[in-house]
């Protein structure tokens, strides 16, 4: 069966070979007329890089389109499943032929279910995108994490921790679409409870560039600076002295203590390596 498809799949390579409608068929390739496709309405993918499209469609004008779109038949016509940038690049060529599958789909909740795992396993997405993605799984489908897991192939625990990259300010979900930081630097932040905190560190890593591991320590400092106790801090000095050690805590992300005296004080600022204290002075410098 998979040799019969083949053979009707390299036929409709050709893009303006027009199809015989009298074969067409579901559970096959077909080439389809492109003005007969109507978007899929549960696209996860919300940005399409505009480099990459033009690089397809330099592809399909010389070589054709390799890998034929999924569709399903749709009223009159047919509705995408999944191939939206091949589509968007035919379009584009102003092609009247697509190669298509042609699939059959029951419901939409079944569509949506298609369309998310097929955008999932190509791995080109961004991992906000795969993250909203399987949140749309689990909530438009009702499926649980487990079941989501299995139908992509993946681990449990990855699900889980796509899913929490959505609980991260709208700033740093933006910045890890853009590629400016990576999966790695997410994970450390998302650990952070406090909004605040999370954006100044992201700041930091934007702007200094600064690797996973230095981020985990830095995130690992906050959270053992947070976890103690300030009450007998309180005490010994004024309220204003104790919410600037915080403020300062945070924009260097690690110990700060201020100890006044009599007709002044003095700043103490902990570090715990070379790259650490290199990293202070950065910040100190700019600063100035």
């Amino acid at each position: 069966m998979a040799d019969k498809r083949l053979g009707r799949g390299l036929r409709a390579l050709i893009p303006d070979l027009p199809p015989d409608v009298e074969k067409t068929e579901v559970d096959s390739v077909n080439s389809i007329k492109v003005s007969q496709i109507s978007p899929n309405p549960f696209q996860p993918r919300e940005e399409f890089d505009e480099q990459t499209l033009e690089e397809l469609k330099q592809s399909i004008s010389e070589r054709g389109v390799i890998q034929p779109i999924t569709v399903r038949k749709w009223n009159d016509g047919y509705q995408l499943v999944a191939g939206e940038r091949r589509l968007r690049a035919v379009s584009a060529l102003q092609l009247e032929y697509i190669p298509a599958y042609v699939i059959e789909v029951d419901s939409d909740e079944e569509m949506i279910e298609l369309a998310l795992i097929e955008n999932i396993q190509r791995e080109d997405l961004n991992p906000v995108d795969v993250a909203r993605a399987y949140e749309q799984l689990l909530t438009t489908c009702s499926l649980t994490q487990e079941q989501v897991a299995k139908k992509v192939g993946k681990d449990r625990s990855t699900i889980t921790n796509f899913l929490r990259l959505l609980k991260l300010p709208v700033k740093i979900q933006e910045s890890l679409k853009k590629n400016e930081l990576s999966m790695g630097h997410a994970r450390a932040l998302v650990t952070i409870d406090n909004s605040s905190q999370q954006l100044e560190l992201w700041n930091q890593i934007v702007k200094k560039n600064l690797s996973v591991r230095q981020v985990e320590k830095l995130v690992k400092r906050i959270k053992e600076t947070d976890g103690k106790p300030k009450a007998s801090k309180t005490k010994e000095k004024p309220y204003y002295l104790t919410e600037l050690e915080e403020k300062l805590q945070h924009r260097f992300g690690t110990k700060v203590q201020i100890q006044p005296g009599k007709k002044g004080g003095k700043i103490e600022i902990e570090y715990y390596s070379e790259d650490e204290l290199d990293r202070l002075i950065e910040i100190m410098a700019d600063e100035g």
